[in-house]
């Protein structure tokens, strides 16, 4: 099951250009592997295929960006990320897990780029 919005929400299209003033290459967006599991957005850099979390916050009066990504999200980032590296060939030792936060300040935005995450 793969479904690729036509429409990207405000976070995504900031963190899809951010990635791309970094040289990644975006390869797939909103890639649904069941029901509800998604990968926000799939890329590529220096031949690694990385698979990105966006998350977006107005205020921190609940959670940070950061503290909204659970054991139980993290366990179904793995099993879509295994999903498409199996479903597409790709090599397990040439994948990494990012996370993209992006904290909407009043006039602009503040982007962090966590790389290379485990999970």
């Amino acid at each position: 099951m793969q479904s690729t919005k036509k429409t990207w929400d405000t976070w995504e299209i900031i963190a899809i250009k951010y990635l791309q003033k970094h040289w990644y290459n975006i390869t797939d967006t909103n890639f649904k592997f069941w029901r509800f599991w998604e990968i926000d957005i799939i890329a590529s850099i220096n031949w690694v295929t990385t698979f990105i979390e966006v998350k977006y916050r107005t205020n921190l009066k609940y959670w940070t960006p950061e503290e909204s990504i659970t054991k139980y999200k993290l366990h179904k980032f793995k099993r879509t990320i295994d999903y498409y590296v199996v479903k597409n060939n790709l090599d397990f030792e040439k994948i990494r897990f990012d996370v993209i936060t992006i904290l909407k300040w009043p006039q602009s935005y503040k982007v962090t780029h966590y790389k290379n995450l485990e999970i």
